[in-house]
């Protein structure tokens, strides 16, 4: 795996002066909408508000600097926020002291885990998660959110436990809310909701948490039990490391899980909204990026950040050019937290819990599942079992259990690929799997067999065993077989040994074979590495399924070698032809 060089300052590269006004535009809209955004994912997150903002400014200024992406935003993220909080508060519930601790050093492994994937191109393992079970868990968390912002928004006392056993108390505890704390968080809910659906320029939760902060001072809410989130410390953060004991080999774990998230969502993010149309931004350097700024945020008492698709489009709708938006927002909060701190004393904790409303719903993305369910098949499942999953367990374990159920579902796929027997369309030299919508005719004593996959140790008894049922299968006797091998990407060493050992038995019976359209470069390297070319015999190797078929069966004068010679190289390398040897029937 080649190891990248870590870019300075990509974003800016070919900056045009002219973009400048576009770009502070742009970021003051970020700081509308990031603003109360993240002092939002901070609660979430179980830290104080001001948590949020520093974990905005780290991971605005490190992508400024490393990230590869014009217009992605990062920040704090209420998709992660869930999976370490639920993690740590087992870890921390003996003391609570260590919270804040175990928060910044997830932050920390985690960074350094996305920093690692970022130097090794390791942009494939977002791949690796099918996209109904990214929907199922993120459905599983959007649950999550909204359950635990309730008990804000009804101005009740929160429960602890089993997410279902926190709804169902708080259900129990409906009767007793707040009138005017309801009011709040709907309003602000409301206003979000609407503002995003007018478009992404409108900074609706800052419209709902001035408005929530207003209502508050005019209507005295607090003296109605509404209950206010308190001024912001007017310092800046201070860098610390944080400090290691017997317990932080524990967070390991749920920093994987939050990297893993982290990787995906970023690439997703990325290919969202490239720099360039038609052209793909270096993911390998957003990761490092998004782990930098991680680190970061780990070092001035935050938390792990990630990329945004809701702030990474106002960026990009606002007519951003560059990260320079992102750091326009980064000083705009810096004013904010110095000068203007004690603006956020009025403001209601059940406005913030509207806000995390709407984040929860708008993670909860139906219209994704509502396509599965018309498009994937059984594939909805994998959606309903991975947002049980997450719902019914604690968050990381849940979380844990839907990246292995993707992880299990794609190794089956390659276990289990879809192998059949292909027929011919009649007057044509084509070979297709046999259908209803398609004539086709067999050729007596001969069977065409088409692996279409990589024949591997994952597979190979699978596919070999298909093949001979093929072969039992067929009408009259054969004596004729033909691997249709245009799927064959790759051959290892297992899957070569099984498919030598299933030649050598069908020989023994009279059963001549061949390999017919073997392609791919890799494939025939392996193929010559591993013995399956000299197994076969490399006069029985061929360019076409028809001339395979035709020359072991005898049908014309002179039928040689579709491959005359292949070599490690996997070119083609003429030569004489050599008529295969004919097997009794």
């Amino acid at each position: 795996m080649k190891v990248s060089a870590v870019p300075v300052f990509g974003s800016f590269r070919d900056y045009r002066p002219a973009w400048l006004g576009s770009d502070v535009i742009a970021g003051i809209l970020l700081a509308a909408i990031a603003i109360p955004e993240q002092m939002a994912t901070a609660r979430l997150a179980g830290m104080p508000p001001q948590a949020g903002l520093y974990a905005f400014v780290a991971g605005a200024l490190a992508f400024a600097v490393f990230g590869a992406s014009r217009y992605v935003s990062v920040g704090a993220d209420s998709t992660i926020a869930p999976i370490f909080a639920g993690g740590i508060v087992a870890l921390a519930a003996t003391n609570t002291a260590q919270y804040p601790q175990f928060v910044a050093l997830v932050a920390l492994f985690s960074g350094i885990l996305l920093v690692v994937a970022g130097l090794l191109r390791a942009g494939w393992i977002a791949d690796l998660l099918s996209v109904p079970v990214t929907i199922g868990f993120l459905a599983g968390i959007a649950i999550h959110i909204i359950v635990g912002q309730l008990p804000l928004i009804f101005g009740t006392p929160e429960p602890h436990g089993p997410l279902l056993l926190r709804l169902v108390a708080i259900m129990h505890d409906v009767p007793r809310a707040n009138v005017a704390a309801v009011v709040v968080g709907v309003a602000v809910f409301a206003l979000s909701w609407v503002a995003e659906r007018l478009g992404p320029r409108i900074p609706g939760p800052l419209i709902g948490l001035i408005g929530a902060g207003v209502a508050a001072v005019t209507l005295r809410l607090s003296e109605h039990g509404v209950a206010l989130l308190g001024a912001l410390p007017s310092v800046l953060p201070t860098f610390r490391l944080p400090s290691f004991d017997r317990d932080a080999l524990q967070l390991v774990p749920i920093a994987f899980i939050v990297a893993l998230v982290c990787i995906m969502q970023t690439a997703t993010v990325a290919r969202l909204f490239p720099s360039e149309e038609g052209k793909v931004d270096d993911v390998g350097a957003d990761f490092t990026a998004v782990g930098i700024g991680s680190i970061f945020a780990a070092l001035i008492g935050a938390f792990a950040v990630d990329a945004s698709p809701p702030r990474t489009a106002v960026v990009r709708e606002s007519g951003g050019h560059s990260q320079f938006a992102g750091v326009t927002a980064v000083i705009l909060i810096g004013i904010l937290v110095v000068f203007f701190s004690n603006l956020t004393a009025v403001l209601p904790l059940a406005a913030l819990g509207g806000i995390l409303v709407f984040i929860g719903v708008r993670i909860f993305r139906i219209g994704d599942i509502l396509q599965i369910a018309r498009y994937g098949g059984l594939e909805i499942w994998f959606v309903v079992a991975a947002a049980l999953l997450v719902i019914a367990l604690p968050i990381e374990i849940g979380m844990a259990l839907s990246i292995a159920l993707s992880l299990a579902r794609g190794v089956y796929v390659v276990a289990r690929p879809p192998s059949a027997e292909l027929v011919r369309v009649p007057g044509t030299t084509i070979w297709w799997p046999p259908n209803e919508e398609t004539q086709s005719e067999r050729v007596p004593g001969a069977v065409v067999f088409a692996p279409a996959a990589p024949i591997a140790f994952t597979n190979g008894r699978y596919i070999a065993a298909r093949l001979r049922a093929a072969v039992a299968a067929a009408a009259q006797p054969v004596n004729v077989v033909v691997i249709e091998a245009a799927g064959v990407i790759d051959v290892d060493y297992t899957g070569a040994r099984i498919f030598c050992d299933t030649i050598a038995r069908l020989r023994q019976t009279g059963i001549d074979v061949a390999i017919a359209r073997l392609s791919d470069p890799r494939a025939v390297v392996a193929a010559n590495r591993t013995g399956l070319i000299a197994a076969v015999g490399a006069d029985h190797v061929f360019k076409s399924v028809q001339e395979a078929v035709d020359a072991l069966r005898g049908d014309s004068g002179d039928h040689g070698r579709g491959i005359d010679d292949v070599t490690e190289s996997g070119q083609n390398r003429r030569g004489p032809k050599a008529k295969p040897k004919k097997r009794p029937t």
